[in-house]
């Protein structure tokens, strides 16, 4: 299977490049082709561009200056997301990355009867994240109402592709985890890629 696995955060060190790390090697492992997309190690810009939004809803859709992402997008069968939740939310450069590159034309089209939008990313079948927050569960989820978890899956994945698998691991309450619970956790990284397409 071809998988996209998108990274983002600023320091190669970060436990978030150690997860990615993991996920490469895993799946490369088992058979999987990889595409490592390094946001911030690509020098991605975040933006979107004033040509972009005024051609909005343009046919087609200007996607130039995104094309190499963009192609590596479409062709992918599975994508994975590496990232750290920050203020209960993605990290600027991954929020940029679905602004400029899951745009009309690539991830969906607009429906000029109804004004929904059609899903057009069928490509990607499995939709993953793998993320870290500071916070405990509890927190993330009965206080906050797991913002991430929820923007994802219904705002971004299913728009995208109906029938896609969509699941997210995380690891809790990052800032106080010992290394046994870091390594921990990447062992349930790996167990629940070996799973990856079987289901």
């Amino acid at each position: 299977m071809r998988v996209l696995l998108v990274l983002a955060h600023p320091l190669p060190e970060s436990y978030a490049a150690s997860v990615a790390k993991t996920v490469r090697e895993t799946l490369e492992a088992g058979g999987h082709s990889v595409d490592l997309l390094d946001l911030y190690a690509e020098n991605f810009d975040p933006r979107l561009t004033e040509k972009e939004r005024r051609g909005y809803f343009d046919e087609p859709y200007d996607t130039s200056d995104v094309a190499g992402i963009v192609a590596r997008l479409q062709a992918a069968e599975a994508l994975i997301l590496v990232f750290p939740q920050w203020w209960f939310n993605l990290p600027a450069v991954l929020k940029g990355f679905f602004d400029r590159a899951f745009a009309p034309g690539v991830a969906f089209r607009h429906d000029k009867a109804g004004g929904r939008i059609i899903p057009l990313l069928t490509n990607i079948r499995h939709f993953w994240a793998f993320t870290t927050t500071g916070s405990p569960w509890w927190v993330v989820k009965f206080y906050m109402g797991d913002p991430v978890r929820r923007q994802l899956k219904r705002g971004i994945a299913i728009f995208c592709n109906k029938r896609v698998d969509f699941r997210l691991l995380a690891l809790h309450d990052m800032d106080r985890a010992t290394d046994e619970k870091r390594k921990a956790h990447l062992e349930r990284v790996k167990a629940a890629l070996q799973r990856l397409g079987k289901a």
